[in-house]
């Protein structure tokens, strides 16, 4: 991958031996939400004390190392990316780089007062948490009296143009008699719901045997009402994409029936600096403060650890990850 030079370290694609070419970046910056979703963490749930957080002027170095070796697509998550104190000087100076894609993953309860800034960056994709469209539902499974919120900052998010997706955990007894309400939704609103597999990630790992909805179970109840159509997606799209003709557009992620790890394109860089190959992986590679040519080993080892199969659980909650 690399060849060292007596000049400089060349950048090529970061490919693995399975033809997989690394092009999607998720960046933590955070630990800490302001939710306490029953699914992610306990209520009594602690967070790392800020200086342990890489900086943001190390964010955007090893953001920009690694759109030179080919990373085309960044997406800033958390924890809740948007309570980091410097998430506007993160995004300011992410919009600087040559990417296709600067996209954010969000609880939307900080949203709307962002708008008009974001508006003016390079960010143009905003995908939102929204479990339920109950307030007593909503407020129950995120701990929080946040539902008008988030429902007025996707409103506001649709009317400003941005690409807005709206991320839906299905859980069994807790909120999947609203599929068909969240198909509506998106026929209305013209925003794409994702329907979403309850893995085996930390805090969930106990109740995902019985909360567990499968993609199959989803789209029979789905399909009970449309008939679905189809949409193309990219190869290592980590959605199965459908629309139906009253203009709904559907996405159902199946990380756990239907693994996509074979096509996947993901690293993930941790709020602490650490580069892993995979949601489900708890080891990686500290590279905050490496140099080129410790990077350039470091990108080859964490190839070399990105798992072709599905790996069974993880027992960090999703958080400590980065959604």
């Amino acid at each position: 991958m690399e060849i060292k030079t007596t000049q400089q370290i060349i950048r090529k694609p970061l490919i693995d031996k399975y033809g997989r070419k690394v092009r999607k970046l998720r960046v933590s910056l955070l630990e800490d939400c302001n939710f306490r979703c029953t699914y992610c963490m306990p209520l009594d749930a602690t967070f790392p004390h800020h200086s342990k957080r890489i900086s943001p002027d190390e964010i955007v170095r090893l953001c920009t190392i690694l759109v030179d070796y080919g990373v085309s697509e960044i997406r800033l998550t958390g924890g809740e990316p948007t309570i980091r104190p410097e998430f506007k000087e993160i995004v300011t100076r992410l919009s600087d780089l040559p990417v296709s894609k600067l996209a954010l993953t969000t609880n939307g309860s900080r949203l709307q007062r962002l708008l008009p800034f974001l508006k003016s960056s390079n960010l143009t994709s905003i995908n939102i948490s929204l479990d339920s469209l109950k307030a007593d539902r909503f407020n129950q499974i995120t701990n929080t009296t946040f539902f008008d919120k988030v429902i007025e900052a996707i409103d506001a998010t649709v009317s400003a143009g941005f690409q807005t997706k709206l991320n839906v955990l299905v859980m069994r007894g807790f909120n999947d008699d609203e599929i068909l309400d969240f198909v509506d939704f998106s026929e209305r609103t013209g925003v794409e719901v994702r329907f979403m597999e309850l893995m085996r990630i930390g805090h969930a790992c106990h109740d995902q045997d019985d909360q567990l909805v499968s993609a199959d179970e989803m789209l029979d109840i789905i399909s009970t009402r449309y008939e679905l159509e189809d949409r193309d997606a990219a190869p290592d799209s980590t959605s199965i994409n459908f629309k139906t003709k009253s203009g709904a557009s559907i996405g159902i992620i199946a990380s756990e029936t239907k693994p996509f790890c074979g096509g996947c394109s993901r690293w993930r860089l941790t709020s602490s600096g650490q580069l892993r190959p995979c949601l489900m992986k708890t080891d990686g590679h500290q590279i905050a403060g490496k140099n080129d040519e410790e990077l350039a080993h470091l990108f080859e080892a964490t190839l070399k650890m990105k798992p072709i199969g599905r790996i069974f659980e993880v027992p960090q909650n999703m958080n400590e990850i980065g959604g």
